[in-house]
C-alpha cells in the first residue's frame, strides 16, 4: 500500500494512493480548483469531486446524469435516490447540494474505497446519505418497494459493468424499487460496433415505456469508445429540456429518443440473466 498525505496548509495538496478491493485507488488534486480531486482506479478516471462546490460536475457523463437529477422533479424538491456504484460519491453530493433534505442510499461494494473516500473527501454532515458496502444488485434488493424517485446505475468493475447488472431481471428489481413516476438512469460504456449499448436499450425497452439516450455524437456514430447515459421512465420524459441542457455542455451531447432510438438498436435482442455478459473493456487509448 502506498500513501501520501496532503501537504501543510498553504502548500499544494499531495496525491493519495491506497490499495482497495478494486485495485489501486488514487486521489489526484485538481490543479485548477483548491479542494477538488479526481479518483482513479488502476489508472482509469472514476470520479471528480469539488469539496467547495459539489454542484460542479467535471466529467461529461456525470454532467449528463446531473441533468437527469435536475429534471426528475421540480427544482429544489427533495427526492429519494438510490445510487448503484459510489465512486467518490459525486452524484450523491450533487443531489444533497441541489435538493436539500433528500434521502439517499449508495450501494458500493468496495468497502476500503468507501473508507478512503469518507476519510479524505468527507461528506457534509447534513447530507442524508447512507452507504451500503455490498453488491449493487443485492443492495438494490434491500430497497423497499416503491421507495425511490430515482435509481442511478454507475457500476464498473475493472472498467466494465458486471453482467448481472445488464439484464431484464436486474431491471425488474429497479422497477420494484421505483415509486410511481420514478426514473432510472444508467451510465453505459461501449465502442464500435456498439453491440452492448444497443442491447441495453433493447433490454430497457422491455421494461419501460419511455427511453432517451444522451451521448457524444461520435460515440453514437460508433467512431470511438465512450459513455452514454440511458434514461427510462413510464411517463413522457422532458426531451426538449434534456436536449437543450446536453447541447449546452462544454462537450455537447446529443439526445436520441422515440423512433430514432428504436432504429438505433438495429434489432438488438434484450439481455437476460442467462445471456448477460460484462460490458466491453475500454481500449488502452480511452484514458490517454
Amino acid at each position: 500500500m502506498a500513501k501520501s498525505r496532503k501537504s501543510r496548509r498553504g502548500a499544494p495538496a499531495a496525491s493519495v494512493a491506497e490499495t482497495v478491493d478494486g485495485g489501486l485507488a488514487e486521489l489526484i488534486p485538481d490543479p485548477d480548483r483548491a479542494r477538488a480531486w479526481t479518483l482513479l482506479l488502476d489508472g482509469a478516471p472514476q470520479s471528480h469531486v469539488d469539496l467547495d462546490d459539489p454542484t460542479f460536475l467535471s466529467f461529461e457523463y456525470q454532467r449528463r446524469l446531473g441533468h437527469v437529477i435536475d429534471l426528475v422533479a421540480p427544482p429544489g424538491r427533495p427526492v429519494r435516490a438510490v445510487h448503484l456504484g459510489g465512486g467518490a460519491l459525486t452524484l450523491a453530493r450533487y443531489v444533497a447540494a441541489t435538493r436539500p433534505r433528500s434521502t439517499q442510499q449508495v450501494v458500493e461494494r468496495d468497502a476500503p474505497l468507501v473508507e478512503l473516500v469518507r476519510r479524505e473527501l468527507p461528506l457534509d454532515r447534513n447530507a442524508r446519505i447512507r452507504v451500503r458496502s455490498t453488491d449493487a444488485r443485492e443492495g438494490l434488493a434491500k430497497v423497499p418497494d416503491g421507495w425511490a424517485d430515482l435509481v442511478v446505475a454507475d457500476v464498473f468493475s475493472g472498467a466494465r459493468t458486471p453482467a448481472h447488472l445488464t439484464s431484464t431481471e436486474f431491471l425488474d428489481e429497479v422497477r420494484r424499487a421505483l415509486a410511481p413516476g420514478g426514473w432510472y438512469a444508467a451510465n453505459l460504456a461501449d465502442g464500435p460496433p456498439l453491440t452492448h449499448l444497443r442491447g441495453q436499450i433493447a433490454t430497457a425497452a422491455t421494461r419501460f415505456a419511455e427511453l432517451a439516450l444522451v451521448a457524444d455524437p461520435t460515440v453514437l456514430r460508433g467512431r470511438r469508445f465512450g459513455n452514454a447515459v440511458l434514461v427510462a421512465a413510464d411517463q413522457p420524459l422532458p426531451i426538449p429540456e434534456l436536449t437543450r441542457r446536453a447541447a449546452s455542455d462544454p462537450h455537447p451531447g446529443r439526445v436520441e429518443h422515440g423512433r430514432a432510438l428504436r432504429d438505433f438498436t438495429g434489432g438488438a435482442t434484450p439481455v437476460t440473466d442467462a445471456s448477460a455478459v460484462d460490458s466491453p473493456a475500454p481500449p488502452a487509448s480511452a484514458f490517454t
